[in-house]
């Protein structure tokens, strides 16, 4: 057999030469990333290149991992609505009682909101008694929370950027004190997703006695600039409490309504599959699965009557001053049992008398509040507690702000807002209970040990969860975005 002259042989260039160091490497790494790929089909990761995008793998309510081990599945915020009054409820300051009706010197009246109608120290209307082992003074406007004490955490030393009501809302909700940013629900059930395919993973409920929704509106509960899949769930207070949970009898006919969702799905699908990076698409498909799934099972979650009559009663239904607050209560209950992540409901409505934001008789405005809120907050605690979930539950006590330790002059004075001080306790979801945490000055004008900043309440709540607040990020208009901004740090002193 001829072979051909070495010198016919077509030249080959040195960069055209390989070593058999290079060619084992090229290869080595070669099978290694096909073994790679194999293992990243098996668990899903990877989908084949002739396979539709799954509808549950763009889910993007599915169950997220934690950053680290977190104690707290779900929260249920109790919003204050209008701004309590720290030194009437919680922190009690028998230096008030001392100097009742003497001025404050150097007070700057910009502090308030009613510049005009700055008047001298003013004691609290309310007795205050110790109470639990840890021997908390408390109001005696609640007699009911009053005796779970020792399940709680109490924050002292809270404050805030704004004394008034839209900003400081948005602060306590979104962390930024303005409009247009995720609210703590949207942030934590984007961070988390949900437990449950059948009901919202965040609900709001509000004040259902015709005095309105808080100010900001649902800004206070909006996804901002995350995906519209993380907003709140608004239930209304009166009649149906979400819009067409009874489909028309026409679409229940021989599965209509579940052959048109088909349908959608697959169109879905094929436009997901050129745009496989579109989250709000992803967050349109899972919405409109997530509500026919909500027609069966939300009627059912919503359904009270299911309840004992004794545990009713034991929250207050029927009672009337508080038989609105009740059922609120235990919807929220029955919702995060069901898998609901983030339920938060407020206490009063739109503003002055019509919440608790006690411009003028602070005694009258705050004993109604409280009245309507003590005993069914009271109840949802011992409940969560019977039921082995208070420990997997974190419940939060608070408003945007506090009030002032001056009186606000009137024929029945009562108090202004305070950005410089308020009080906030939790309870659950790996909270150390029968703590109290930082301190405000002698009147409660300031906090002034320990100081928290809402950044820091955030960071902690996510911490409870399981969650790095400085990981939770969102990449919008170039920048990585957060719940707690550019600030927070975890109050580890209050996590068990």
């Amino acid at each position: 057999m001829m072979t051909q002259p070495y010198s016919e042989l077509p030249a080959i260039s040195l960069n055209q030469l390989m070593a058999r160091r290079q060619l084992l490497k090229r290869a080595g790494g070669g099978l290694g990333t096909l073994g790679l790929l194999s293992l990243l089909q098996q668990e899903g990761v990877l989908k084949t290149a002739d396979a539709a995008p799954s509808i549950k793998a763009t889910n993007p309510l599915a169950p997220k991992p934690t950053h680290m081990p977190g104690k707290a599945k779900s929260v249920i915020w109790l919003f204050i609505n209008g701004g309590p009054s720290h030194v009437d409820t919680w922190d009690y300051k028998p230096e008030l009682e001392k100097r009742d009706g003497v001025a404050l010197e150097g007070f700057d009246n910009k502090t308030g909101f009613f510049q005009n109608a700055v008047g001298p120290l003013m004691k609290s209307p309310f007795k205050f008694k110790q109470h639990g082992e840890s021997g908390k003074w408390v109001s005696e406007i609640f007699p009911h929370l009053s005796q779970h004490v020792d399940k709680m955490a109490f924050i002292h030393s809270g404050h805030t950027e704004s004394n008034n009501h839209s900003p400081a809302l948005f602060m306590m909700n979104c962390g930024i004190p303005k409009m247009g940013y995720p609210c703590v629900g949207s942030w934590v059930t984007y961070g988390l997703g949900s437990e449950s395919d059948s009901l919202p993973a965040f609900v709001v409920m509000s004040d259902p006695l015709g005095r309105g929704l808080p100010k900001g509106h649902s800004l206070n509960w909006g996804a901002g600039f995350l995906p519209s899949v993380f907003q709140g769930t608004y239930l209304r207070p009166t009649g149906e409490p979400i819009d067409n949970l009874q489909p028309p009898s026409v679409l229940t006919e021989k599965g209509r309504q579940r052959s048109q969702l088909d349908l959608l799905k697959s169109l879905n699908r094929q436009h997901l599959q050129q745009n496989e990076g579109d989250q709000e698409l992803a967050a349109r498909i899972e919405s409109f699965e997530l509500a026919y799934r909500m027609q069966s099972a939300a009627p059912e979650a919503l359904d009270i009557s299911r309840e004992p009559k004794h545990l009713q009663e034991q929250y207050g239904i029927g009672t009337k001053k508080c038989e609105h607050f009740a059922k609120q209560c235990l919807i929220a209950r029955r919702m995060v049992e069901r898998g609901t992540r983030f339920v938060q409901i407020y206490s009063g409505g739109m503003e002055n008398q019509r919440s608790w934001d006690g411009h003028s008789d602070i005694k009258g405005n705050h004993s109604g509040f409280a009245a309507e809120t003590d005993q069914p907050i009271a109840a949802l605690l011992a409940d969560l507690e019977s039921r082995g979930l208070l420990d997997e539950t974190l419940v939060i006590w608070g408003g945007e702000f506090g009030r002032l330790p001056i009186a606000q002059k009137g024929a029945t004075p009562g108090r202004d807002h305070n950005p410089h001080a308020f009080t906030t306790w939790l309870a659950g979801g790996g909270v150390k209970a029968g703590t109290t945490y930082g301190a405000t000055d002698e009147i409660g004008f300031k906090a002034t040990e320990d100081k928290v900043h809402v950044n820091d309440l955030h960071a902690t709540i996510l911490r409870l969860l399981g969650m790095d607040h400085e990981k939770l990020t969102y990449l919008y208009s170039g920048r990585r975005f957060r719940l707690t901004d550019v600030g927070g740090h975890v109050i580890d002193k209050i996590i068990a």
